[in-house]
């Protein structure tokens, strides 16, 4: 088997930590342009001389492009080899970011944008893969927890970074902040990591590939342009219908095709299907967090956006540091209990926001932001690590693909549902509608704020439940 010839490989071996520093290079630049551009909208949007609802879409075609390909590029990276995916990714991601800096206008932002996301879905759907082959099992945890933290760090960190660069830079310089480093991993991963050593012609799932992007274009779309214009709209209801009818389709074609685009059979694995869950509830908790934080700070307590930035980065910091020891410990005791632990953290976090108030202490506040990124670097390297070891061989690129979904599905599906909770909420106690901060009654955002963290709160429960339910059963075994 491949993974056998990797970890028996003397060669590989003595370069597999540099191999992970290139995967991770990759993977925190294609997280972070995520979020990273949220924080450039109104100066694009000033600058290309658009309105800011078209230049939202810089930010959704990305998450949807992603989303729609990272099955096809898994399934590929199991046929055709995952390094050579990765390779092709990594080119096309830096040249994406290398045409997005220019202000040419929108389209042509946008075909760059796209570019960017292949190659990002590319690097996505196939770093878990490799890393489960070079490494042995005893350090599998340690080097998935390393891409953990830079998953974090990226998905948390765009708009610090993104600050740091607009004062002093125009907007140009958040995509080519990705150019020399990405060209740097290029050239670590082409002295370094090994050839694909057997790759098959199995034939590709077009149609199931087909069905699945059109399910998360449509879902997608439904939801972003949902939020501008309202979800009752019969467009935006049609959109929905589109995506449940594909959904209904694609289920039934992969249960009959000789090599689906997504094996179901994965989720027939309690532990592949538990871990997959929990990882997306908990991002979903976790861009609550990320929407609802910078107005507390700036907004509700009147900090400065970069002392509130420093503060917001406490989060990914702690968890950077943590998961990369959680995985090491994993190796040796096993994930399970290591999850549940992380996902009991994560919880008590939720009810420390909840609670929080314009009196709160900022250091108390601050003591839960580095609370739930404890929570989630003990939570995400013994989770990814139990994703990747449940699945044969053969199927590494597809798991590793649906593992990045659930993390991208959770980032747009956390994000939206915090807005939807946290105006909703504000709307209530306001007495009107409401789709914006009230600079004259904090204490309404205060209400919506503990409103959207008791949803917040629910879903984190659940996850523990789950994953305290399967340590149980796994115990009694």
């Amino acid at each position: 088997m491949k993974a056998k010839t990797f970890a028996a490989d003397p060669q590989i071996q003595k370069h597999r930590w540099w191999i992970l520093v290139a995967v991770c290079l990759f993977t925190f630049m294609s997280t972070l342009d995520a979020s990273i551009v949220n924080i450039a909208l109104p100066v694009m949007s000033h600058d290309l001389k658009i309105p800011m609802n078209q230049a939202e879409w810089v930010v959704s075609i990305y998450l949807i492009a992603i989303c729609a390909l990272l099955l096809l590029f898994g399934k590929l990276g199991d046929t055709r080899g995952k390094i050579r995916i990765f390779k092709i990714g990594s080119l096309l991601f830096v040249s994406g970011s290398f045409l997005s800096g220019f202000s040419v206008g929108l389209s042509f932002l946008l075909g760059a944008r796209v570019i960017q996301s292949v190659g990002a879905a590319m690097t996505m759907a196939t770093n878990n893969g490799i890393i489960t082959e070079v490494f042995p099992f005893k350090e599998r945890g340690r080097a998935l927890g390393m891409i953990g933290s830079f998953v974090a760090l990226g998905s948390i960190a765009g708009p610090g970074i993104g600050g740091l660069i607009l004062a002093h830079l125009g907007w140009g310089y958040i995509f080519w902040i990705n150019v020399p480093v990405g060209i740097i991993a290029i050239l670590i991963g082409q002295r370094i990591l090994p050839q694909d050593i057997t790759v098959s012609d199995e034939r590709i799932d077009k149609p199931g590939a087909s069905l699945f992007a059109l399910i998360m274009i449509s879902l997608f779309a439904g939801v972003f342009v949902g939020q501008e214009i309202g979800f009752t709209r019969p467009v935006i209801l049609g959109l929905f219908a589109v995506a449940v009818a594909a959904m209904f389709i694609f289920v039934r074609l992969e249960l009959r095709v000789d090599n689906p685009i997504l094996a179901l059979k994965l989720f027939q694995n309690k532990r592949f299907t538990i871990s997959i869950l929990c990882a997306f509830l908990i991002f979903v908790a976790n861009f609550f967090f990320n929407v609802i934080a910078p107005f507390y700070l700036e907004n509700a307590r009147g900090m400065a956006a970069n002392y509130a930035g420093y503060a917001l980065m406490t989060f990914p910091i702690v968890q950077v540091v943590v998961a990369p020891i959680a995985g090491a410990v994993s190796d040796r005791v096993g994930p399970e209990l290591l999850t549940f632990i992380g996902l009991v953290l994560i919880s008590i976090s939720q009810v420390g926001y909840m609670l929080a108030n314009l009196a709160t202490p900022l250091w108390v506040f601050m003591f839960f932001i580095g609370l739930v990124g404890l929570g989630n670097g003990i939570f995400m390297a013994p989770n990814n690590s139990i994703v990747m070891s449940s699945v044969p061989v053969q199927d590494l690129g597809v798991a590793g693909g649906v593992n990045a979904l659930a993390r991208e599905l959770g980032m747009v599906i956390g994000i939206s549902i915090a807005t939807t909770v946290l105006f909703s909420a504000m709307g209530h106690y306001a007495g009107h509608h409401v789709t914006a901060y009230l600079p004259a009654h904090p204490e309404i955002f205060i209400d919506g704020m503990r409103v959207a963290f008791m949803v917040a709160l629910s879903i984190c429960l659940v996850a523990t439940v789950i994953t305290g339910w399967r340590l149980l059963k796994r115990r009694t075994a």
